[in-house]
């Protein structure tokens, strides 16, 4: 799943590890054996087929030997084979189905697809640096003691560094959707595993701007200078990702294109999926579990400003808040525990951000608050009400993925030698088939 940045041994012969999960990785794909050079011979220069093919080889050999680890490195070398790959995708060149290109799980080695398309190649290695560097990310976010003390901490320079990777991943994803989908005909989407399909990624693109609105709100609880305010628009703003998280998975699920699903009525639904294929039901308990964090955020936040109002009636809706806010968040700990425990096993990290705060300030201020305005609460029963909480326009928004330049290689004008016509290749071709 990507997350393997924080590993902690099990009893048992096999030494088996559970790996800890801040920011959520879906399965990595990575590239499997495809053979560029046969349907490539003679239309364009030996050493570019040889390129192309010998970087396609190194992003395998790298990501097999580290388990997707060498995030650097990866991401260096797929940018290099983007320059090239891109050439194929170029109408004038007229190559764009002629290599059929396969793609495996990182995790079981399993081959997940196989498509004679260009376009498709580079969709699969843009979708590869995005998860490259959401598991960074979540390496960056997974507390280290460094001190030899016990005490585990992520440093402010960790986070900020983690919010950049996670706008980065969203923007590789949105590139995806906007860029490159369109150039795929709908016969060949259709072979695609779900998590490829454009709902799906622009829900893990959301996802992506939500975790990094949580950790600008630890960033705001941990700072005495931020007000109310601003506590409670992050608050808000994670729970609108989410809640639109939620929206685009169940459509891309339900294929129920009539039914229209807002907020708690999606996550209602969700909550009898099954999603059974590969890491989707794990996902899925990831989402809810971060729903959930994010309404009891930001009940309690829209409580604790109701709360400085003068009249019975402020009070009485703050105090609807805080009791919501306890309730979600004794939810949120139960779908933390439901993630954690399915397949693949996982573990989350100690408490952080604004949920190591929340978790004691919550329960605290709701039983405070509920005896205080007790009375109120008699005497005002037609008052008790859960207010709406307030709509705030998105703060963050994806950094904009721009593709490499293509590789000088494929400038027509610097082949010595521009090889057989495509007739005389296809030819050969059908001769060897037939042989």
């Amino acid at each position: 799943m990507g997350c393997g940045a924080s590993m902690y041994p099990l009893g048992g012969r096999e030494k088996k590890s559970v790996p800890e999960v801040v920011v959520y990785v879906p399965s990595m794909r990575i590239p499997a054996h495809s053979d560029l050079q046969r349907p490539l011979r003679g239309l364009i220069p030996q050493d570019l087929v040889d390129r192309l093919a010998c970087l396609r080889n190194q992003i395998v050999l790298v990501a097999e030997d580290t388990g997707g680890s060498a995030v650097t490195e990866l991401r260096r070398a797929l940018e290099e084979y983007l320059s090239l790959l891109i050439g194929l995708t170029k109408k004038e060149h007229g190559l764009e189905g002629l290599v059929e290109f396969k793609w495996k799980n990182l995790e079981s080695g399993r081959q997940e697809n196989s498509v004679a398309n260009s376009w498709f190649e580079l969709l699969s290695a843009i979708h590869m640096i995005a998860m490259l560097t959401l598991s960074e990310a979540n390496t960056l976010m997974i507390p280290k003691d460094r001190s030899g003390s016990g005490i585990r901490v992520v440093s402010s320079d960790c986070k900020r560094d983690a919010v950049d990777s996670l706008l980065k991943a969203s923007g590789c994803l949105v590139f995806c959707v906007r860029e490159i989908l369109a150039h795929l005909p709908p016969d060949i989407k259709k072979t695609f595993s779900k998590d490829f399909q454009d709902g799906v990624l622009e829900a893990i693109s959301i996802q992506a701007l939500g975790q990094g609105t949580e950790i600008q709100l630890g960033f705001a609880v941990e700072s005495q200078k931020a007000s109310l305010s601003v506590k409670r628009r992050l608050a808000c703003e994670q729970l609108i990702y989410f809640s639109q998280v939620l929206s685009s998975v169940t459509f891309i699920v339900s294929q129920l294109s009539s039914l229209v699903f807002v907020s708690i009525q999606a996550y209602h639904f969700l909550s009898g999926l099954d999603m059974s294929n590969g890491h989707g039901k794990k996902h899925l308990c990831f989402i809810k579990w971060k729903f959930l964090e994010a309404k009891a955020a930001a009940y309690y936040y829209h409580g604790l400003i109701l709360d400085k109002g003068t009249e019975p009636a402020c009070h009485v809706s703050a105090v609807c808040c805080f009791l919501a806010a306890g309730g979600l968040l004794s939810e949120s700990k139960k779908a933390c525990l439901t993630f954690c425990l399915t397949a693949p096993v996982t573990r989350s990290p100690p408490l952080w951000g604004a949920m190591k705060h929340l978790h004691q300030k919550i329960p605290e201020v709701a039983s405070r608050k509920s005896q205080m305005y007790g009375y109120l609460l008699e005497e005002e029963k037609a008052l008790q009400a859960l207010p709406d909480l307030p709509d705030f326009q998105l703060s963050l928004a994806p950094d904009d993925y721009v593709l490499p330049e293509i590789d000088p290689a494929w400038d027509r004008n610097k082949w010595g030698v521009h090889g057989q016509p495509l007739k005389e290749h296809l030819k050969d071709s059908e001769d060897e088939t037939g042989a």
